[in-house]
Parts: structure tokens; sequence; C-alpha cells
């Protein structure tokens, strides 16, 4: 769930946030900078955040990020609650660090993101849950889903080819027994193994690439619900309608009907 987001320009010394001192409720932020420069101190590492770095950082957590005396702060930023999405974005920092370097695109569709809850897209909590979820979901992707496709089959790790596995056939069942024989390794390692690497177990990565190719389909497409859990490798288009409802806080009608996206084409 979102708690806030928005565009500013700040300027010493009034912008100086404690990641000690902003309660007890986790949460996390990532903020973008668009112009100026600013300082963030992240497990005793010291980063200068300059146009084009992505700032990550979960709450309640050792850090301070500033703006230093004569220097001004352009960003844009989302803040982000919620225990799985909080989750997902400790797991990107462990693997990419607090300093993002995110592609055009992506950097594009959080900003999209940022000003569909600016508009008021957000404010029935099944909208506001689905645009946290796809602002994290762009994150992960453009860091840690992404991998090379030409690569010779040999020559790409087992996770990755069960990765690569799974998301071309999201359609048919995808057992952890099947995955573990695609990558080569027992269960029980494939299991191990993948969510050091993912910080997800094996189902609730499925699950996970499911719900967002869903997403995808009740926005793009004008295709049946039923068509779209078929899709997404559900039989049962009732079970499919609650899994989603345990993901969004909302049926997957709801979340096409409410028009949330509806202008999404429209902003570049």
């Amino acid at each position: 769930m979102p708690t806030s987001t928005g565009y500013d320009v700040r300027a010493a010394p009034d912008y100086d946030w404690d990641g000690r001192r902003r309660g007890r409720t986790a949460f996390s932020v990532i903020q973008y900078t668009v112009a100026g420069v600013g300082n963030l101190v992240y497990e005793q590492k010291q980063y200068r955040l300059t146009p084009g770095d992505t700032m990550l950082v979960t709450i309640p957590h050792n850090h301070r990020y500033w703006i230093e005396p004569g220097e001004t702060w352009e960003f844009f930023w989302l803040a982000i609650t919620g225990q799985d999405a909080v989750r997902i974005h400790r797991m990107i920092q462990a693997n990419a660090g607090p300093v993002l370097h995110l592609g055009p695109e992506a950097v594009e569709k959080l900003a999209r993101c940022s000003l569909r809850l600016i508009k008021g897209e957000g404010n029935a909590p099944g909208a506001a849950s689905a645009i946290a979820y796809e602002a994290t979901m762009i994150l992960y992707d453009d860091l840690l889903g992404s991998h090379s496709r030409s690569a010779a089959p040999g020559d790409i790790d087992p996770i990755r080819r069960a990765i690569d596995h799974i998301r071309d056939h999201l359609s048919e069942p995808l057992n952890v027994s099947a995955m573990a024989k695609i990558a080569g390794l027992s269960r029980a390692h494939f299991t191990r193994m993948f969510a050091i690497r993912e910080g997800l177990s094996p189902a609730e990565f499925v699950l996970n690439e499911r719900m967002t190719l869903a997403t995808k389909l009740l926005i793009e497409d004008d295709i049946s619900v039923k068509q779209i859990a078929s899709a997404c490798g559900f039989d049962d288009p009732n079970y499919f309608a609650k899994a989603f409802r345990r993901v969004f806080s909302t049926s997957p009608t709801e979340f096409r009907t409410t028009g949330m996206y509806a202008s999404q084409r429209g902003v570049r």
C-alpha cells in the first residue's frame, strides 16, 4: 500500500531524514533523483545521489539521507508499506544495494505510478495496493528479473534456466519437482538455492509472475476473466479470483472496471 508520493525540490538545511526515527511501522522509500544531488549514509557507506540514481531504503533502519548546505535535490518518490512489498525491497537491496541504476523504461513506469497516485487513482485500497505492487515489480523486473536468453543452454545457470521456463509456461502446471528437474537439481537443493537467489520460494515466485501477467491482461486485453485465469495457469476461475483478491485486495473484475489504469496509455 502506498503511503505517500510526489515530486519536490528541496534545499538544505530543512531536508534530513534518519531511518531510526520514523516510527516502528515497516515501509520503503523509492526516490529517483531528477536533478541536483542528495547524500545517503547506509550501513556505514556514503553515497552521492546524482541525476539518474534511484534510492531504495527501508524503515526502520540505521541510515540517513540529507542535503548539504548550498545544494538542492530535485526528485520524485513513492513510500510503500506492506509486509510483502518491504520483503521484496529488502531482497532487492541485498542484491543491488540502496542506490539503484534503473533503465529509462523502468524510471518512466515508476513516474507513471507516482503520477497516477497523485491524480487520485489510488484512493480505493485495492487500487492503491495494485499500484504499490506494480512499482515494486518494476524494480524487481529491471534489476533482478532480466537476463540474457541468447546464451547457449549450458551457459545459463540452473536457477535462471528454471525462471526462463516459468515465464514461458505460466499457463501450464508448474510444480516444484518439475522446476527442479529443469534446473538439474534435487528438489531440496533447488528450493534452497531459489529462495537465496530470488528472495521467494519457487511457488511464491510463480504466483507473483502469474499475478503480474494477470494485471497486464486485465489492463491491455479485452478477454474474459475466465480466459485470463487459464492463461495464468488457473483451471478454476473462482480459485484465480480468490488468489487475485489475496494479492490485490480486489477482484479481477473490480480491478478491470475501476478504471485506475484508464489514463496510463495517454501518460507519457
